[in-house]
């Protein structure tokens, strides 16, 4: 019975939609009535894909938006993350897509662009939330208060995630970190899995995967504050095959050489580190559990604005802006990912409820929001190959490099 009460308000929102373009469509009315939402024809990019315009007024002027439509239920069809090779790096969507030789590519999660509270640090580039890439785990989440993008609706964390599982069906999930450090003197909990800030008190492990950029930023802010100061009692140690074997007062930056990883503490964190010396036998382990059932192979971060057919609660209704978001409808066989367009004409965008309603009027059950203003781009291949395009006009007048972006794939 669930699943026919969500199938019966997908289908009426976008009849909704539709009977408001015939009428004439009424004025925004609160946060989440919508006026006209106009779909152009759409054109194929290949076997389960399309591509189209859209167009409707948002409460801050007019809005117009370009959306790929992904049927995971073909067999030449498949989602992954695309990323630059490293947690701590950045890259336009046009160049990762251009890489992993994707049909058509979005931007993905929000990232560490910026660190003006911090003066002397490095910004990282590294996402919020947990990565997936074919079946990898990238990372773990920093903690909320840690986090860069818009105030997120009630009830959601970091830890939140759109993706994709093994099976081929796309899902809302939640990941959460579960690992731990095994020494002489007994198991410590691991608090961080190649992330830009750790919990205060905390220990966080860095791979190869974390890429050449500072350790530093971890130490920095608070629990609840993200501009908080960085902490001055650190400490930094390599474990390499399975022994400790540097340590240091203070996190460093480089390369991680394979079959190593980096442990760096603050706080009690770096207490319990100091114990430690070098030949000591440590093992790390970490894991990235997900609430529902089903392994992941690609996940990203961002967060929910609808969930079964139904709006989140606590929702920015002022706000508007260029926005990215992707959808699931048809029990998670099928994928929407829209990016706003940021040309002048439309740069008022949209409040995170009226992208809501969008998606919602498009077909989508499930929704989550994605990094967006300069980050916002899409981008597509033609049937016949060439060079991907960037569809719609980035809001910064150039595309921005991001952590980490969606990419769709047809196989032969």
């Amino acid at each position: 019975m669930g699943r026919r009460v969500r199938r019966v308000r997908a289908v009426t929102a976008v009849l909704v939609a539709w009977v408001s373009l015939i009428a004439g469509g009424p004025a925004w009315a609160g946060t989440e009535e919508a006026s006209p939402l106009r779909l152009e024809a759409p054109a194929s990019l290949g076997p389960g894909v399309t591509y189209r315009g859209l167009s409707l007024r948002g409460s801050h002027g007019p809005a117009y938006g370009h959306l790929l439509t992904v049927d995971l239920r073909d067999p030449h069809v498949s989602v992954d993350l695309l990323h630059p090779g490293a947690v701590a790096e950045r890259a336009r969507v046009s160049q990762l897509a251009d890489r992993r030789g994707v049909v058509a590519a979005v931007n993905g999660d929000f990232f560490n662009i910026t660190e003006t509270q911090h003066p002397g640090v490095e910004a990282t580039g590294a996402p919020v939330g947990p990565a997936i890439a074919d079946g990898r785990a990238l990372k773990a989440a920093v903690p909320d208060s840690q986090r860069f993008g818009p105030a997120m609706p009630r009830g959601v964390t970091t830890e939140d995630v759109l993706g994709v599982g093994t099976n081929g069906v796309g899902r809302l999930d939640r990941l959460t970190l579960e690992g731990s450090l095994r020494t002489p003197d007994g198991e410590l909990p691991l608090n961080g899995f190649n992330q830009y800030a750790l919990p205060m008190d905390g220990i966080g492990a860095f791979t190869p995967a974390w890429g050449r950029a500072s350790r530093v930023r971890a130490t920095c802010g608070t629990d609840t504050d993200r501009g908080g100061p960085c902490s001055d009692n650190t400490y930094e140690l390599t474990v390499r095959r399975g022994r400790v074997a540097t340590v240091a007062q203070r996190p460093g930056r480089g390369p991680i050489a394979q079959g190593s990883v980096v442990l760096v503490g603050r706080e009690d964190g770096a207490r319990e580190l100091r114990k430690l010396s070098v030949g000591d036998r440590v093992t790390v382990g970490q894991h990235l559990r997900a609430r529902r059932r089903g392994a992941l192979s690609f996940a990203v971060g961002g967060f929910p604005v609808l969930r079964g057919g139904r709006t989140a609660s606590g929702l920015d209704p002022v706000t508007a802006a260029v926005r990215t978001a992707a959808g699931l409808a048809s029990h998670g066989r099928r994928l929407y990912l829209l990016a706003l367009d940021g040309d002048p004409a439309y740069r008022s965008g949209l409040t995170v409820p009226e992208l809501a309603w969008t998606m919602r009027a498009i077909g989508a059950v499930d929704a989550f929001n994605l990094d967006g203003g300069g980050s916002t781009t899409l981008v597509t291949r033609g049937r016949g190959g060439g060079r991907p395009i960037v569809r719609n006009h980035p809001s910064g007048g150039a595309e921005r490099p991001v952590a980490n972006g969606i990419g769709v794939f047809i196989s032969p």
